[in-house]
């Protein structure tokens, strides 16, 4: 097969002084992609020059969020992958490239030519404990510790289990196998992970850099850092025992060395460390969005939600709930009475923060009057709502928003508004809604399709459908998933774990609009000594379940207790309807389940089948019956470690990162 062309990704931060060097050491004949992690200083003059493209992020999101947005930019490229700090020798990247191994390392020499100790050994406690003891350098040479010193090491090519991340050549297979870095790391370890989970490196020898470097030496803070993600990356390979066993490794190493500055702030983030690195609020405009949903009373699961909860780590930001898509009535809208005291119940809640500790994220609701089917109807209701919205930003200081629009009646009340851009967060074909005006509604759409800056997909099937419409504003931005939260549970709350198994579950909105009952019917029918369990707000009638004792509808759960419900799942459902609404979704569900490690069995739909190493697929009701069937017997495609492995990446951090980048501009 013919090799990717090769694409550069250097990221930087405050690399001012050393770009400029790293650039000028690259041969002609490769794309050069600069990240830039929202540096203060000169980077990104001294790195705008022809031929190099920058992008510059809004916030600093740490070293795997800038290489991973350099992978995406460099799409059907091999990756070589730099520090601002390295220096290319003549030939490096053709070596690399000849030796056509999915992730190449050269040889690394520091700038007087002397050879730096570059390879590495799979990290473990007794070598932690080898190093604390002796020294790097004496654990090393005695083969105990990480650090491959050998002479001989460095004269061959061969394979080994990883090296510093200062310059790795990555194939383009490599990265459709095994995907992005994992930006939870923010900085250091997170190349020994993905080397790692790629099953090692080659050294190529032939191929030489120069490294710079030098700063994590002295600077109290990277070493900090450094110290605590080996802890970090020993606790998510290996699980929480060895995660604590390695970090009294490390402590006792930090503890018997601080007498040194360095060792002592180590030491002291060591004993105060969180489970992941924070992230640091940057500064930058403040975001309006228009919701999809009502954070009141809907799963807080929805990508508006998840989101611009993250945004607010960095920026001012004003959630509005939904102004609806039509107004509920009898004999048309299930459930209405109940709608309707809903929505009046969270336009009470006036405005709130209601998340502790994000002090910068507002949620209000505003009196609408979902009339969208008469023009004078449309104005009066986007006059009201664009009132109400205006004093809220006017007293929280706002200033200039950029605007997110997840739902299309949003148009006419953002029309006349001065933004810092427009993002229309194309989520769902709301025109697809049964309940809604689908004229109506699709002229909505297709007003904020033309008129925005920037228009987000979840759905690349939607997205190639109008693209006619949209051409480069048109940006994939997939959903992501908490990860740290749909983590799998040993202890199962009590209603669930009451229940027989095997279970088969399904936890999300039960919609009439989007599941298929029939077919979860049929599963109860086929399988009586199995429980069907259901977990969500539906808007039908239930009661056709009753005559099934195998059947346990537990309606509404809480976001907060979701993972341990789904822990309970043998096989977890995704019983879709074969309407246009599914066949332009995406969704976040599907992430949940794989987080938790579950066995999927889903209905087709263009974007499961992204995952279909993982999730089984049936063609048809009697496919999906013997899907389950089959799951039940074997555990499903994969491990559970595997299946948690094919989502390990897409955190809604790194997704509010991309969006923040998008709508903030080049």
């Amino acid at each position: 097969m013919e090799r990717s062309p090769v694409a550069v990704v250097i990221v930087t931060y405050q690399s001012e002084q050393v770009i400029g060097g790293c650039l000028d050491s690259l041969p002609d004949d490769v794309r050069v992609i600069v990240v830039d992690n929202a540096s203060t200083d000169g980077t990104v003059a001294a790195a705008t020059r022809p031929g190099v493209e920058v992008l510059r992020n809004p916030v600093n999101g740490g070293f795997a969020a800038g290489v991973n947005l350099g992978i995406k930019a460099a799409e059907g490229h091999d990756v070589l992958v730099l520090n601002a700090d390295i220096r290319l020798h003549p030939g490096a990247v053709q070596a690399l490239r000849a030796a056509g191994k999915p992730i190449t390392v050269p040889r690394v020499v520091d700038e007087s030519g002397a050879l730096s100790h570059s390879l590495r050994r799979k990290p473990g406690v007794a070598g932690a404990f080898a190093e604390a003891l002796l020294g790097g350098g004496r654990a090393g040479r005695a083969g105990l510790g990480e650090t491959v010193t050998a002479p001989i090491a460095y004269q061959g090519a061969h394979a080994a289990d990883w090296a510093t991340g200062c310059a790795w050549l990555i194939t383009r297979e490599t990265v459709e196998e095994h995907g992005l870095l994992d930006e939870r790391f923010f900085l250091y370890s997170e190349e020994t992970d993905y080397m790692l989970r790629a099953g090692g490196v080659w050294f190529e020898p032939r191929a030489t850099v120069t490294h710079i470097g030098g700063e994590v030496s002295t600077n109290a803070r990277l070493w900090s850092m450094l110290a605590s993600n080996k802890v970090r990356l020993h606790r998510e390979r290996r699980g929480r025992f060895a995660g604590f066993l390695m970090w009294l490794a490390v402590v006792a190493n930090e503890g018997l060395r601080a007498r040194s500055p360095k060792h002592r702030a180590a030491l002291k983030a060591l004993f105060g460390m969180r489970r992941w690195p924070e992230e640091v609020a940057s500064e930058g405009p403040s975001y309006l969005c228009f919701s999809a949903q009502d954070w009141w009373y809907h799963n807080r699961a929805h990508s508006d939600f998840q989101l611009l909860r993250r945004v607010a780590k960095h920026r001012k930001v004003l959630l509005v709930n939904s102004i609806g898509l039509r107004m509920p009535s009898p004999g048309r809208s299930t459930q209405f009475l109940r709608r309707i005291l809903r929505k009046a119940k969270s336009v009470a809640m006036l405005v709130r923060r209601p998340i502790p500790g994000t002090p910068n994220f507002y949620v209000m609701t505003p009196a609408p009057l979902p009339f969208y089917g008469k023009p004078w109807l449309r104005k009066l209701n986007s006059v009201l709502v664009r009132t109400q919205v205006r004093a809220v930003c006017f007293f929280l200081r706002m200033g200039t928003p950029v605007v997110v629009a997840t739902i299309p009646t949003a148009w006419d009340v953002v029309k006349p508004m001065r933004t810092r851009g427009l993002v229309f967060n194309r989520s769902d074909r709301h025109s697809a809604f049964p309940e809604a005006d689908q004229g109506t509604i699709a002229g909505l759409e297709n007003q904020l399709l033309s008129n925005s800056d920037t228009v987000l997909y979840v759905s690349r099937a939607l997205q190639d459908e109008e693209s006619a419409l949209t051409g480069d504003r048109a940006h994939f931005l997939d959903h992501g998933v908490d990860v740290d939260h749909f983590t799998r549970r040993t202890e199962l709350p009590a209603d669930i774990a009451s229940i027989p198994g095997p279970r088969i579950g399904f936890f999300g909105s039960l919609d009439d609009y989007l599941v298929d009952f029939d077919l979860i019917e049929k599963v109860a029918q086929e399988f009586p000594d199995a429980s069907v369990v259901l977990i969500g707000d539906a808007t039908c009638s239930m009661e056709r379940y009753a005559k099934y004792p195998n059947v346990h509808w537990l309606d509404f759960r809480s976001y907060e207790d979701i993972p341990g419900y789904g822990s309970g799942f043998d096989v977890a459902l995704m019983p879709w309807l074969d309407n246009d609404w599914i066949k332009h979704a995406n969704p976040i569900k599907m992430k949940e389940y794989l987080a938790l490690g579950l066995a999927v069995v889903s209905t087709d739909f263009p974007e499961v089948g992204r995952y279909g190493d993982v999730i089984r697929i049936a063609s048809g009701e009697a496919d999906f019956i013997d899907q389950v069937r089959l799951t039940l017997k074997d555990g499903g495609l994969k491990t559970p470690a595997e299946r948690r492995a094919a989502v390990l990446t897409a955190s809604w951090d790194s997704r509010a990162r991309e969006l923040m980048q998008l709508s903030e501009g080049q």
